[in-house]
């Protein structure tokens, strides 16, 4: 490569971030969207269990930091495995050893002891429990989204709504309907922002990504079960939540070292941002309290905090070490 060549790399790549942040200030939709971010502190993550694994939430978390180096943020991931927003379970569910927990069971417990300035929800996975559309279903989900909508407005909180992941039909063809009921459940919630809702239509931006990969690769999957999306599809998860934001550049990148690249910090971070997250996650579904078996206890709340810290400043320090 001749010299010029490589100094007009170069500096594409320095300038990247700056031009990208430059063209999202340019929107005043973005700006007011971001705006959310800049007056929250602490971003509770309220889902099931895609959002108890957690991966787009500490993606989100690795770009937030990013974004706003000098801004301190406090994330927490409190999805339930099984968990709905509608209250409903199938029967045998589990093995007929327990229904499906209800997020209502255990709302106000979150919004008392968390205290969140904004929450992200993603519900719709569990709430039509694998069925053909129903409209009693359908209406017992809307009705938990409202009721969640509400509480959370009138603790002080806004909150964000994710429209429900894509459901793999090609892994389930038995449950090929389910994928549909999943579309029209996420074009219900995109409704609402004729409502001044705030909704990300993941359900869509995923079904295309996945569905573009089948392009080249017809069995292509990032959903072994159908619906539990591995890495790759925890970054399709994340890519329609940066978009929402403005930050089109990073959610055009294939992963989440790849944005830490652009802001010229090590892949490192999104690791420890991922551990840090598992020990907070745990400690807080055990101080907020929840009925759902089988989820491992998290260590006392105090001293989850204090993990949290060491490894916070293990971030901090390679932020410092890239001259952030």
């Amino acid at each position: 490569m001749k010299p010029l060549t490589k100094l007009i790399l170069f500096a594409s790549m320095l300038l990247a971030p700056l031009l990208t942040a430059q063209t999202n200030e340019e929107t005043p939709d973005y700006s007011k969207r971001r705006q959310l971010l800049v007056e929250a502190r602490r971003i509770v993550f309220l889902g099931d269990s895609i959002t108890y694994q957690g991966e787009y939430v500490a993606n989100f978390d690795t770009w937030l930091h990013a974004y706003y180096p000098k801004r301190k943020f406090d994330i927490i991931d409190l999805g339930l495995p099984s968990e709905t927003v509608s209250g409903l379970s199938e029967k045998g569910h589990a093995n007929g050893k327990f229904p499906r927990p209800d997020l209502h069971t255990r709302l106000d417990s979150v919004l008392e002891k968390s205290k969140p300035d904004l929450i992200f929800a993603c519900y719709g996975m569990n709430c039509g429990i694998q069925q053909p559309f129903d409209e009693e279903r359908f209406q017992k989900y809307k009705d938990g989204i409202l009721k969640l909508k509400t509480k959370a407005e009138k603790s002080g909180a806004k909150i964000i709504f994710i429209t429900p992941p894509y459901y793999d039909s090609m892994v389930n063809p038995n449950k090929a309907y389910y994928t549909e009921v999943l579309a029209k459940y996420s074009a219900w919630l995109m409704s609402q922002t004729e409502n001044d809702w705030n909704v990300i239509d993941l359900n869509t931006a995923m079904t295309k990504s996945i569905m573009e990969k089948r392009k080249d690769d017809p069995k292509y999957t990032v959903q072994k079960d159908a619906v539990h999306p591995n890495t790759e599809g925890h970054w399709f998860m994340t890519q329609p939540i940066l978009s929402w934001f403005g930050d089109h550049g990073a959610a055009q990148q294939a992963s989440i070292q790849e944005v830490l690249s652009l802001h010229r910090l090590p892949a490192s971070i999104a690791k420890l941002t991922l551990k840090r997250m598992k020990i907070k996650r745990d400690a807080w579904l055990t101080y907020t309290g929840h009925e759902r078996p089988g989820i491992p206890k998290g260590m006392p709340l105090e001293q989850a905090e204090q993990e949290a810290k060491k490894i916070t400043h293990q971030i901090q320090k390679l932020y410092k070490v890239a001259g952030q």
